[in-house]
């Protein structure tokens, strides 16, 4: 052989247990290590039908829908974004972005790339979008599709999303809603709100690990991806095919791509988990543990930098980085000395703030008062290392 086997591969693994205290991943309990685990099955083999049958119902109950078009995309969030997208535009069709961070940024550019005529309305980072502003909108460009972030982690600002499908709906409009770092940690009733498409990431409040994005389409948007005048520019995003691996059109199942039987175990017990503890208690003990972390961060001296509480994503803080430290010092000493992820900002908060998710398996308090004495000391550090450069 011209090339030689790779010396760093003749050396063990090593994986450090970290806790992630980020906007996510965040860790997953030792029920999903243990199911994702069990031995590897084939795409096709019918146990892992089963399980995939499994998924589509606790995946359908926490979008609270009945959408038969309900399915997994093998993907991060990221891709959720572009499947929806992917599905719901042609090439001329005005699509309506909302954005205040970094998601409907991403969604701008995605929707552009699929040959949409891209409108956006936006506002500053920490803020929301009203009702009357969103209806405004609507009225005035006409688009095929409205798409709104409920949880923007990138500033840890919350959207409403009730009464925008109504708004959506008087204007012959489609509400496509991303629930990546919300679903579970604020309340989402797709059906009863009339979200037309939602998608979330499993690597958050649902407790499995990254790699699968949970999908729904109304009927409504059902219509408009079988009623398209041209292809879905991406095979893979494909629903018309996907569905039908997914057995969502009563069809026999097809090959699409060979999809993790690890990864589905994980998220079948983390959606079981939900299921067991009942997504209202999940949200209860979310917003739990946001309160208390919004009471130590007080303590601390320290500013949200969503200032209205009611516009803060609770699975999302974050925190206005104060004058006198490097944001860098005090992730860093953060990650070194306890193993504890904090993040920094992202997008249009880059540099401006600290973010803190407290999310799925890791939401409870004894996290809330872990993180908040390892931030206080990282301050510490970062505060006397800054007056020792002067």
């Amino acid at each position: 052989m011209d090339i030689p086997p790779p010396q760093v591969l003749k050396q063990p693994l090593k994986v450090p247990q970290k806790t992630l205290m980020g906007p996510g991943p965040s860790n997953c309990s030792p029920r999903v290590m243990n199911a994702i685990s069990q031995p590897i099955l084939g795409h096709m083999h019918p146990e892992i039908f089963k399980i995939m049958d499994d998924i589509k119902e606790g995946v359908r109950y926490v979008f609270q829908t009945t959408n038969p078009l309900t399915l997994v995309v093998s993907t991060s969030g990221h891709g959720g974004m572009e499947a929806v997208l992917c599905n719901l535009l042609e090439p001329g069709d005005v699509a309506l972005i909302t954005v205040n961070g970094i998601w409907g940024e991403r969604a701008a550019s995605m929707a552009a790339r699929y040959g949409a005529c891209v409108v956006t309305i936006e506002t500053e980072p920490g803020n929301n979008f009203t009702l009357a502003q969103l209806e405004n909108a609507v009225s005035k460009h006409r688009p095929r599709l409205l798409f709104v972030t409920q949880g923007e982690s990138s500033s840890g600002v919350y959207q409403n999303v009730e009464g925008i499908g109504d708004v959506c709906h008087r204007y012959g409009c489609l509400l496509a809603v991303d629930t990546v770092a919300s679903l579970g940690g604020v309340p989402l009733l797709a059906d009863r709100w009339g979200v037309d498409a939602i998608y979330t990431g499993s690597q958050k409040v649902l407790g499995a690990p990254a790699g699968l994005a949970p999908i729904s389409f109304s009927p409504r948007a059902q219509r408009r991806i079988f009623e398209r005048k041209t292809p879905v520019k991406v095979l893979y995003w494909d629903m018309t095919v996907l569905g039908d691996y997914w057995n969502c059109f009563g069809r026999p199942r097809v090959y699409h791509h060979t999809i993790s039987s690890q990864l589905l175990y994980g998220l079948r017990e983390g959606l079981a988990m939900i299921a067991e503890e009942g997504l209202d208690n999940v949200m209860k003990r979310h917003q739990a543990c946001a309160e208390r972390f919004y009471r130590g961060l007080e303590k601390l001296e320290l500013e949200p930098f969503v200032e209205d509480v009611h516009k803060r994503l609770p699975t999302v803080t974050s925190i206005k980085v104060p004058n006198n430290v490097d944001w860098r010092d005090v992730v860093t000493y953060a990650m070194k000395t306890y193993s504890v992820e904090i993040s920094g900002g992202l997008g249009p908060t880059a540099n401006q703030v600290f973010r803190v998710g407290l999310m799925g398996y890791n939401a409870t308090l004894t996290n809330v008062d872990l993180v908040l004495e390892v931030l206080q000391e990282a301050l510490d550090f970062a505060r006397t290392r800054r007056r020792s450069k002067l």
